[in-house]
């Protein structure tokens, strides 16, 4: 296969649509799929009825022939899907963002007709969630509808849109304990330490999970064998517990304990600030202690992931 010429945006030259087609596959990796979180999700009719509406958004359609590139297609307002009621038995149908394309598929005029359209496979199985193959779509949801019903309701709608290229965002976060502080096995309870253990997190507008891992290098262990649980907070949001079991017996010794998760991020927390701290429970079963000085080390490496939503 011969290169396409002359390359895009060469001054005096002419370029065919497809050149355009495959800067935006370029720019977009290769990926497909809905701009933001909330894009293009299908949702009930605001008074349920035959159909479905798509609210605002855009995507990315992958062309489904190589070297057809991408198609970008976005909508402004509720748009309208109307879906066919169901007979004696259930039926799946999938509803999905498609390009026709003439140059590729299909007879549309691209002067008269929609090329990018909202369209309805229907009769698929209960769990699809991809576009048949062979057609340039991205799909948007599945409706699993029962049998002899024409209300479409939102219990009956899957969400199967996916972000093309979702954001992250990584950050550490480091502290120090200028002095020793030490936390005592006597209550059977949780409590907010090591203090230094605590951060105030800007969380990005888009986020939808968080990973956290929370380091403790050279977390002390003191007078006798030592069993605690710890865990990461942030905001109202709780991490598992991580189980500190020590059976050194009653010499200092100092070991390094890791906090992990993977949390889902509420949409009020979304565009604020947030504070991570550490919380530990000490159990009365050993009676060592935990301590944190000036020789601990405290990395909080957080890093918001986005999803739909």
């Amino acid at each position: 296969m011969t290169l396409i010429n002359p390359p895009l945006l060469t001054h005096g030259g002419t370029h065919a649509a497809r050149a355009f087609r495959m800067m935006v596959r370029d720019l977009a990796r290769g990926s497909q799929g809905v701009t933001e979180g909330d894009d293009l999700k299908v949702k009930q009719l605001s008074t349920p009825g035959a159909g479905v509406r798509v609210v605002d958004g855009s995507a990315v359609i992958r062309g489904a022939t190589w070297g057809q590139g991408s198609y970008t297609q976005y909508n402004v307002g509720d748009a309208t899907v109307p879906i066919a009621p169901t007979g004696a038995g259930a039926r799946s149908d999938l509803v999905c963002l498609r390009v026709e394309d003439p140059e590729y598929e299909g007879t549309r005029n691209p002067e008269t007709a929609e090329i990018g359209y909202f369209h309805v496979v229907s009769n698929v199985s209960a769990t699809t969630t991809t576009v048949p193959s062979g057609m340039t779509a991205v799909p948007l949801a599945r409706l699993d509808i029962p049998a002899n019903t024409s209300v479409i309701t939102d219990s009956m709608i899957k969400d199967v849109r996916q972000i093309a290229n979702p954001r992250r965002d990584r950050k550490l976060y480091t502290s120090f304990p200028g002095s020793l502080s030490t936390l005592t096995y006597s209550d059977n309870k949780w409590h907010k330490w090591p203090t230094a253990a605590k951060w105030t997190i800007p969380v990005p507008t888009w986020a939808t999970g968080a990973k956290l891992v929370t380091t403790f290098a050279g977390l002390r262990m003191t007078r006798a064998d030592v069993y605690a649980r710890m865990q990461n907070a942030f905001g109202t949001v709780l991490g598992q517990d991580t189980v500190i079991d020590d059976d050194q017996g009653s010499q200092t010794r100092r070991n390094t304990i890791v906090l992990a998760d993977n949390l889902t991020i509420p949409a009020a927390m979304r565009g604020t600030s947030q504070t991570l701290y550490v919380q530990t429970y000490m159990s009365k079963i050993e009676t060592g202690d935990l301590s944190v000085d000036g020789s601990t080390s405290l990395v909080a490496d957080v890093e918001f992931t986005e999803g739909v939503r």
